[in-house]
């Protein structure tokens, strides 16, 4: 189960995740099965999880892998999940960018 930001409790579904991961990937070089791999991926992790998980908790699953394959993919995601309002912030993910990756799992 998913819990969104409203409260609300609806089923995972991961056609949902693969649909962003394809808006994001569009017209990017992508792999053969690239869009697959991250979502089993992503699949994986949220079954280690314990339900119900915040739709939160899947953005940033979303970011994470985004972010390790394909950086325009990544500002393409983090603008529509984390609502950008402006150039700063895009500018800010950029930053972001040059900093090391850390896990929080």
């Amino acid at each position: 189960m998913v819990r969104k930001r409203s409260g609300l409790l609806q089923p995972y579904d991961s056609a949902k995740v693969r649909a962003g991961l394809a808006s994001a990937l569009a017209d990017r070089p992508t792999p053969t099965g690239g869009v697959d791999a991250l979502v089993d991926r992503i699949d994986v992790q949220l079954q280690e999880l314990a339900s119900p998980v915040e739709s939160d908790r899947i953005g940033q699953l979303v970011l994470d892998e985004l972010r390790a394959l394909d950086e325009v993919a990544y500002l393409r995601f983090a603008s529509v999940y984390q609502d950008f309002q402006g150039a700063r912030d895009f500018e800010e993910a950029l930053a972001s960018l040059e900093d090391p990756v850390v896990f929080n799992d």
